[in-house]
């Protein structure tokens, strides 16, 4: 948001601090009067900077202003000076306004000008002493002072009583504010309150506070205002559960809520001015509670209606302290301290408070948080010691606008009983809802009727085996999440900064470049060594960034580039630059002349033209060399290929993926000992090991256009120059491709003779690939077992970016036909989670969850409606808990947020927030059997159903009859299959017949186009 300077106001403001000077009996004999504000960010609210704000409208760090009797001094960095410019050579009421450039080397000079012209006008300074910056230059400005013998005068009270009052402008701005405060907690706090109460979450109250500070940050929350320009004037407080502090500077505890009394407290700062709100919310109140909630509110609504133009605050305290004293003298006790105060750029003006002791006036202008609250009540009806001592504490923001009517509210938040008082109905309480829930239950029951009895049946068995995984899920993922949490901090190690040398004697003097000054590369110490201001300065090549050579006119420039902290395009910038608050180099630029040839070895020309060469060349060494590196991390060291010569297991005519040269070359696979071997023609080897492979596959040829082995490593293994985690073996046993511009008619001698041959050699492919695997498994002593993908149980699916065929095996879910291959351990998924399930939709979408938190999700989309039926049953035979959703979720967020904070995650439920069944739903179903029992049936209604129910019987008794004098049924009908039993076969059918026809499209060349799914089956009719 781009900053404006008012000057109108300032000068305003500034007329009507020198005339409050010329009345006000502290300031009349003052000469001078100075606000010194530094860079200190713990320091948010004090009188320099509120006198500073309201004059300028902005706080401006490391700025000295000086105000004597006929000059206005503004020392401060240039830049700020820019945004003051049109204050410059501008004098007004005979006030010269003097703009002073800060400089980083010192201000003393400046400094004895400011001190000569206060010492010119008398001597006499006015300050804040209670004002405190940890800033170098304010100390410089403090120190220069202190060597004048200065009288100091504490202005404190006269400035706290200008600022006070506030002007059209303004007041304007605490409207917004305030709208905002009123806004945010009406429509986010509150509303997050009910929730947490409504869904009984278990969630601390420091928690909750962080969430509402997030959430201050979003602009959907901010009533159309720019995040930039708000901010939280404390941090939010949420106190329950029989333990209160009522004042603004205390925090959130780490208790649990208490779904009993709930006081929030909330401040919101616009523009730096604030606003605040309290509010105290009743969960099943007594009505002796309910009675003292509506006294208190009495007495904050008298303090309301006498703050008027006039009186003091004490006498509006006592009214208040009468009142009480009068119809409840127990509680006078227990009532805060002070009512309130003057809120403004400073949250609290502690000079201006509704307590006994302040004899100030209200004025029209002030704008009072109003905050009136009771503590150690005493609730008789409480059974726990949270019940039983509770407080109430109601605050708002008015504006004192004249002398006849009381205080405007500016925070309309309701805080009547009756809106603050949430009543939880038992199960027993239920009539309320009755009227509803019957219209509901007759929805369910027509969607109930319309399925058949075979998906009741599955869905049923679904379900209860899925409650069954559900309850151990949460208990487990919580413990395996904070051990994993311990050891990733233990296995973390920190990155080694780059030096170039590590003593003095390291240092090349001896070379001639280094003595003569110029530009010398040394080669074994990775170091650029350049001569700076007459030194020989050394850069390690891993800090440029990089160089450029140019020529212009008769010169040569040569320039440098280095890594600076901020760079977007640096990672683990942390570790690298270990202290960012130091200075860096960002650029060095080298000219030299041209007037000899670049040609000439002494021509300091061609000197640039040799170190940008060298920096070139080595800049690229160290990118492959990193790169090479970056491969290598994760890569565990193999044992030894132990060779076994005298038996010959050997597979040939393989090609590999990924292959290890750009080009596709066949090659060997061998068995041994340990492991396997992968010999190309070119003789390049690849060895795998029988201890490193976590999954070994075996794709037949049957509908597939190759014939595989594949292998999913435990551990990725170095190849090519880049590591690999799956390593495939396969062989084609047809044409990939189809000449669709060659003729040939449907029974042509020569396709009919090729389909014969491709026939024989899947045969003798596949037997050729089983008798392999029998002697590995063999030699392994079934140590090693392949795995063949369970085609009929398959579905179709997009994981990366073609729609392929999923098919599961005993232990994971695969697709390795198609490069890149899919894997998924199934021992690894913590839960499955369906996306995008709605009616509407063909397609959803599936997202694994490994037990491995840091691990990032895997998802394949696009997958067809017709087969969630199909992936429920197996997920559910797997025993891998899965839940379905609408929306599509933001894994990655989500997944840190856990990581972050796992007891807090497990603590609200866990993975419950997925289920849908764990919302409304469940209520539902609830009310429903409640209903049931409930239910009665009229008179007359009960007759009409006892007809209708004879009139049934009567034609059963009929149909009964006429089939036992046609005859019984032989024993082959009799004994036939059930409509399950036919269901489940036609369904096998329809997905046997989906996959054949699928399989014809790919042998004759087609190619499924991108992101499409496989049709779904038509139903059979019966």
């Amino acid at each position: 948001m781009a900053l404006v300077f008012d000057s109108d106001c300032f000068f305003r403001r500034l007329q009507s601090l020198y005339s409050l000077w010329s009345v006000n009996s502290s300031l009349k004999s003052l000469n001078a009067l100075f606000i010194a504000v530094g860079a200190d960010e713990d320091t948010v609210y004090c009188k320099s900077k509120t006198l500073q704000i309201w004059l300028f409208g902005y706080e401006l760090t490391d700025t000295l202003v000086v105000f004597c009797k006929s000059k206005v001094y503004i020392l401060a960095s240039k830049k700020k000076l820019d945004f003051l410019k049109a204050l410059e050579g501008v004098e007004k009421e005979n006030k010269e306004i003097v703009l002073m450039v800060k400089e980083k080397s010192g201000n003393s000079q400046k400094f004895e000008t400011i001190l000569a012209t206060i010492d010119n006008e008398g001597g006499s300074v006015g300050n804040f002493p209670k004002d405190d910056f940890n800033s170098d230059f304010v100390k410089s400005w403090q120190k220069s002072l202190g060597m004048k013998s200065f009288s100091k005068t504490d202005v404190t009270v006269p400035i706290a009583s200008l600022v006070s009052i506030k002007d059209s402008k303004e007041i304007d701005q605490m409207k917004r504010s305030a709208e905002l405060t009123n806004h945010f907690f009406s429509k986010y706090i509150k509303e997050q309150i009910v929730t947490v109460i409504d869904k009984e979450k278990k969630i601390r109250h420091n928690k909750f506070t962080e969430m509402v500070e997030h959430a201050i940050e979003d602009k959907k929350f901010l009533n159309g205002l720019d995040p930039s320009i708000v901010e939280t004037c404390y941090p939010p407080i949420i106190q329950t559960g029989g333990k209160y502090q009522l004042k603004f500077s205390t925090e959130s505890d780490n208790r649990y809520f208490h779904y009993g009394v709930i006081i929030s407290s909330f401040g919101a700062r616009v523009k730096s001015y604030c606003s605040n709100i309290v509010r105290t919310i009743m969960v099943n109140p007594s009505d002796e509670q309910t009675a003292t909630y509506e006294f208190v509110l009495s007495v904050h609504q008298l303090v309301i209606d006498n703050l008027k133009d006039g009186v003091t605050f004490k006498e509006v305290y006592d009214q208040a302290a009468n009142l009480v004293k009068t119809e409840k003298p127990d509680l006078l006790a227990k009532m805060t301290k002070t009512l309130g105060f003057v809120t403004g750029i400073e949250f609290r003006e502690g000079l201006l408070l509704i307590s006994p002791k302040c004899q100030e006036k209200v004025q029209k202008g002030m704008v009072i948080a109003v905050n009136v609250g009771f503590s150690e009540l005493v609730n008789s009806a409480g059974s726990t010691p949270e019940e039983k001592t509770y407080a109430v504490f109601i605050g708002d923001t008015v504006l004192v606008d004249s002398t006849d009517s009381p205080a405007i509210v500016l925070t309309m938040a309701k805080k009547r009983a009756k809106a603050i008082s949430i009543f939880i109905k038992s199960d027993s309480e239920g009539s309320a809802e009755e009227e509803v829930l019957p219209s509901m239950r007759r929805a369910k029951i027509a969607v109930l009727e319309q399925r058949t009895r075979q998906e009741q049946n599955a869905e049923d068995r679904r379900k209860e085996r899925q409650k069954e995984i559900a309850q151990q899920l949460n208990e487990d993922a919580r413990a395996r999440l904070l051990k994993q949490k311990s050891n990733r901090k233990e296995s973390l190690k920190e990155k080694k900064s780059s030096v170039s040398y590590r003593s003095p004697t390291n240092f090349p003097y001896s070379e001639n470049e280094v003595r003569s000054f110029k530009i010398f590369f040394d080669r074994k110490h990775e170091t650029l060594i350049l001569p700076l201001q007459g030194y020989p300065t050394p850069f390690h090549f891993s800090t440029i960034k990089n160089a450029s050579l140019t020529i212009e006119g008769d010169f040569t420039y040569l320039r440098i580039n280095f890594h600076t902290p901020g760079s977007a395009l640096i990672k683990d910038q942390n570790t690298i630059f270990q202290d960012v608050n130091k200075y860096f180099l960002k650029e060095v630029i080298y000219r030299a002349s041209n007037a000899k040839s670049t040609t000439d070895k002494n021509s300091p020309a061609f000197h640039l033209n040799e170190a940008n060469r060298l920096i070139v060349d080595v800049r690229k060494r160290l990118k492959i060399r990193e790169n090479e590196e970056k491969e290598r991390e994760g890569i565990v060291k193999q044992q030894d290929l132990v060779l076994n010569v005298k038996t010959s297991v050997k597979l040939k005519d393989l090609y590999i993926r990924p292959n290890i040269l750009s080009k596709r070359l066949q090659g060997s696979l061998e068995a041994h000992t340990n492991g396997f071997r992968y010999i190309s023609q070119r003789g390049d080897k690849v060895d795998i090991l029988f201890d490193n492979i976590k999954h070994a596959i075996f794709q037949p040829c049957d509908n597939e256009m190759i014939i595989c082995l594949h292998f999913h490593l435990r551990n990725a293994i170095l190849f090519g120059k880049k590591k690999h985690v799956d390593v495939q073996f396969y062989t084609e046993v047809g044409e990939l491709t189809t000449d669709l511009g060659r003729l040939s008619r449907v029974h042509d001698r020569d396709d009919l003779h090729a389909e014969q041959q491709e026939r024989i050699l899947r045969h003798r492919l596949k037997q050729a690939f089983k008798g392999f695997i029998d002697k590995v498994e063999s030699i392994t002593k079934n140590s090693l077992e392949f795995e063949v993908p369970f085609r009929e149980l398959g579905f179709y699916g997009v994981p990366h970016r073609s729609t392929v065929l999923l098919q599961p095996t005993s232990s994971s879910l695969c697709s390795i036909t198609e490069w890149p291959p899919f894997i998924v351990t199934l021992d690894d998924v913590e839960l499955v989670h369906f996306e995008r399930v709605q009616f509407q939709l063909k397609n959803f979408d599936m997202v694994f969850v490994f037990k491995d938190y840091y691990k990032k999700t895997a998802m394949v989309s696009s997958i067809p409606m017709s087969s969630i039926d199909a992936v429920k049953d197996w997920l559910n035979s797997c025993d891998i808990k899965y839940t379905e959703g609408i929306q599509s979720l933001n894994w990655a967020k989500i997944m840190k947020t856990i990581v972050d904070d796992p007891e807090e995650f497990f603590d609200q439920g866990g993975w419950s927030f997925l289920d849908p069944a764990s919302g409304d739903e469940g209520e539902d179903d609830d009310d429903e059997e409640e209903e049931d029992e409930t239910f009665t049936v009229d008179s007359d209604e009960a007759s009409g159903v006892s007809s209708d129910s004879d009139e049934d019987s009567d034609d059963a008794s009929n149909y009964s009859e006429s089939s036992s004098g046609e005859g019984s049924l032989d024993s082959d009908q009799s004994s036939g299959k059930d409509w399950s039993d036919l269901e489940e076969e036609a369904a096998r059918e329809d997905r046997q017949n989906a996959m054949n026809e699928n399989a014809e499209e790919r042998s004759r060349g087609t190619k499924r186009p991108h992101g499409s799914s496989h049709p779904p089956s038509a139903k059979r009719k019966r």
